[in-house]
């Protein structure tokens, strides 16, 4: 006896919130389509996205400034 095929996951759309088919038979995964694919796109290429830095500490930039000397 064989067993069903999986059934495709579906996710979430990370840019409109639709539901998205994540399997290789969606090319655009995990956004639902190329149109949402490039508006993500553009937010982190406009800098809309950002990733948080931590700035150093004022004595750690000394301690890297003195030991180029």
């Amino acid at each position: 006896m064989t067993s069903p095929a999986p059934r495709p996951r579906q996710v979430r759309c990370p840019q409109c919130g639709g539901l998205s088919l994540y399997s290789p038979d969606n090319p655009w995964r995990p956004f639902c389509s190329d149109r949402c694919k490039l508006i993500d796109l553009g937010q982190w290429a406009s800098d809309a996205y950002s990733i948080p830095v931590e700035e150093p500490d004022a004595g750690m930039t000394d301690a890297f400034d003195r030991s180029g000397d």
